[in-house]
This record gives structure tokens, C-alpha cells and sequence, in this order.
């Protein structure tokens, strides 16, 4: 019963009140997710900025095509700093998602960090092992690839 945890880093070269106002549009979500996923932003009332309290809900196919229920919370926000989601219903027993940003000569440094948890006990801790941290890693990695064709690449 392992709760696992996965950190990325990209420099982006845009200013800081670009890339916080795209990562921080809930309707830009499906844009950075492989379409493999089947991710959707379901929610009516989400609104374009994001908030404390703020309830987004998706459904997403990780698995054989199933579709799934998913609701996040954004439960702090730093305007330009940093945004954090957690889910309330969905796949995971705990989803802890970090969004910091940080302005740097050229560009933005974003850092996502992510805590997680899968039910089941030992058959998590075995699933987890078996495809859904490399099923993250593909998503983080999929993000990384389409922010470079989204913003450029960084050159520094």
C-alpha cells in the first residue's frame, strides 16, 4: 500500500503570464493528454480561471477503452506561482497534483509533482508495477513533447 510520487521539469520560452494562463485553463487540459486516454473536461460550471474550490470533472480511458469518472478539486492557488489539484472521485485512492511555475531568464520553469495512491492494497502496488507508473510517465512525457510544438523549444 505504497503511496508512489513522479516529478517532472520543463523550461518553456514564454513568459511567466502565458504559460500561467494556459496551464491554468481547465479547457486546455485535453490539448496536453495523448488522445489515447480519451480524456474530456465534462464539466459545465468549471469556469476559464482557476480557483480555490474549483470542481472539474473528466471522464479519461486508461484501460481497454473503458471510461472512467473523474473529479478534481483545485484546492490552492498562488496566481503565477503554483496551482494544485486533488482528486475527489476517480480511479486513484489518492491523486496529489503540484503545478509550480516559476519565471527564469528566457522563459518559465514548470515543475509538476504528483503523489499518488492506487486502491486494492497489494493488487495496486502490483498494477502500479505493471503499467500505471509507466502510463504516467507516457502522459508526462506526451505533455513535455506537445509543450514544445504548443511554445517552442528551449534553447538555453
Amino acid at each position: 500500500m505504497a503511496v508512489y510520487a513522479l516529478q517532472t521539469r520543463q523550461q518553456i520560452p514564454v513568459p511567466l503570464d502565458e504559460a500561467w494562463d494556459f496551464f491554468s485553463n481547465p479547457a486546455n487540459l485535453q490539448t496536453i493528454t495523448p488522445a489515447k486516454m480519451g480524456f474530456r473536461v465534462i464539466s459545465k460550471y468549471h469556469g476559464d480561471t482557476m480557483y480555490p474550490g474549483q470542481i472539474i470533472e473528466y471522464t479519461v480511458k486508461p484501460l481497454m477503452g473503458i471510461p472512467l469518472y473523474w473529479m478534481t478539486e483545485i484546492t490552492h492557488v498562488r496566481d503565477q506561482r503554483f496551482f494544485v489539484d486533488e482528486q475527489r472521485f476517480g480511479p486513484y485512492s489518492l491523486w496529489h497534483h503540484q503545478h509550480h511555475f516559476k519565471a527564469i531568464e528566457g522563459g518559465v520553469e514548470m515543475t509538476d509533482i504528483v503523489h499518488y495512491k492506487i486502491p486494492l492494497w497489494w493488487l495496486g502496488d502490483l498494477a502500479n508495477s505493471l503499467f500505471v507508473k509507466k502510463q504516467l510517465k507516457d502522459i508526462f512525457d506526451y505533455r513535455y513533447k506537445k509543450v514544445e510544438e504548443l511554445f517552442g523549444k528551449w534553447e538555453k
